[in-house]
C-alpha cells in the first residue's frame, strides 16, 4: 500500500479509534483509507474535525445527507482530489440510491439528468471552489430563487468549504486513492455510520 508523503506522521499514531482501525486493517492485510493516518497522528484534536464533519454532513436539515455527499464529491472533482471524489461519490450513490446519477454529475453537470434546482446549487458550489472572489449576495439570491432555504444554503456552503480543506489536506499529504472496491465499501460505511469513530 502506498505510503503518505509524511512517513513520520504515518509511523506515529496516537492510541485511539483510528489506530485501532489501522491496526485491524493491517492485521488482515487489507487496504484501508489512509486518511486514518492523518486522523490518528493528532487524534486529540482531529477527533473534533471528525465530529464537525459528521455534523456538517449528517445533521438533519432541509438539504439531504445524500446531496451534501454529492456536493463533497463534486467539490473534490473540481479540485482533482481523486480520493475524496471517489469516497464521497460512493457515499452519495448509497444515500441517493443512484450511483449512475452521481457519476453523471461528476462527468458533466450540465449534461447530467439531475433536476435544475440541484444543478443551480451545484453551480453555486462550483463558484465557491473555482471563483470565490466573484461570489456575492446575488449568487446566494439565485440559489434561494431556485427554491433552497437559508438552512440548505448554509449547509451547502459549509460542505463545500469543508471539502476545499479536505482536498488540500489529503492531496498535499499524499493520501492515495483506493481501489474501486475499497471505495465502494467505504461509501457504504460512510452512508451507514457517518464520520465519528470515537
Amino acid at each position: 500500500m502506498t505510503s503518505l508523503y509524511l512517513p513520520d506522521v504515518e509511523a506515529r499514531p496516537q492510541p485511539g479509534a483510528y489506530q485501532a482501525l489501522i491496526d485491524a486493517a493491517r492485521s488482515r492485510g487489507t487496504e484501508y483509507s489512509k486518511i486514518w493516518d492523518l486522523f490518528a497522528f493528532q487524534q486529540a484534536f482531529t477527533v473534533h474535525l471528525a465530529r464537525f464533519s459528521h455534523g456538517v454532513l449528517r445533521q438533519p436539515a432541509s438539504i439531504s445527507p445524500g446531496l451534501r455527499e454529492l456536493i463533497a464529491a463534486y467539490t473534490s472533482s473540481l479540485n482533482e482530489c481523486g480520493f475524496c471524489r471517489e469516497a464521497h461519490a460512493a457515499a452519495a450513490g448509497e444515500l441517493l440510491g443512484d450511483h449512475d446519477l452521481v457519476r453523471s454529475v461528476l462527468v458533466d453537470l450540465e449534461a447530467s439528468p439531475i433536476d435544475e434546482r440541484t444543478r443551480v446549487l451545484l453551480r453555486f458550489t462550483a463558484g465557491i471552489t473555482t471563483n470565490l472572489p466573484a461570489m456575492g449576495a446575488a449568487d446566494v439570491d439565485a440559489v434561494r430563487a431556485a427554491g433552497w432555504d437559508d438552512e440548505a444554503i448554509y449547509y451547502a456552503i459549509t460542505t463545500c468549504a469543508l471539502f476545499n480543506f479536505y482536498n488540500r489536506w489529503i492531496t498535499a499529504t499524499g493520501v492515495p486513492q483506493m481501489s474501486a472496491n475499497a471505495h465502494r465499501q467505504q461509501g457504504r460505511m460512510l452512508a451507514e455510520r457517518g464520520y465519528t469513530r470515537d
